[in-house]
């Protein structure tokens, strides 16, 4: 049986982001799509026309992987893929029109994923979560570009 009361910041921040995951991946099956392709309409919607390779990086999988996921999407008519005009080798990922009802079906997954996943934090302490959350992050991102451990 887990200890549900971990000391170790690092280690409960992993399990926490693993039991998410979990969870993201049988709603979004119950949907019939996956976690990682709710990852990808979500990116687009954020940046649309970036390339496999850049939304590779982001979701931090192969290449081939995002290749396989777009296809799957594409075929559904969610994604269409665009040649660069500055690059011919190059395509670029955009959203479709019918992209957007399944977008809106995955807010109100989130939406509801989020209070339940939140449930019991007061505003304060939900906000005091996110800025400690941010500023680690900010550490990483740092650490990452300076090559050192923080």
């Amino acid at each position: 049986m887990p200890d549900t009361h971990e000391p170790n910041l690092l280690i409960l921040l992993h399990d926490v982001a693993r039991l998410m995951r979990t969870l993201a991946d049988r709603r979004a099956r119950a949907h019939g799509m996956t976690r990682a392709q709710w990852m990808i309409l979500v990116r687009l919607r954020r940046c649309g026309g970036m390339t496999q390779r850049a939304l590779a990086e982001i979701l931090e999988v192969e290449p081939i992987s995002v290749g396989r996921l777009v296809d799957r999407l594409a075929a559904r008519g969610l994604v269409e893929r665009r040649a660069d005009p500055a690059d011919r080798r190059v395509w670029r990922l955009h959203l479709t029109p019918a992209a957007d009802p399944v977008l809106a079906e995955i807010d109100q997954v989130r939406i509801a994923f989020d209070a339940e996943v939140t449930a019991g934090l007061s505003p304060e302490r939900r906000q005091a979560v996110i800025e400690a959350l941010l500023l680690m992050k900010t550490n990483l991102l740092a650490a990452g570009e300076t090559g050192e451990a923080a």
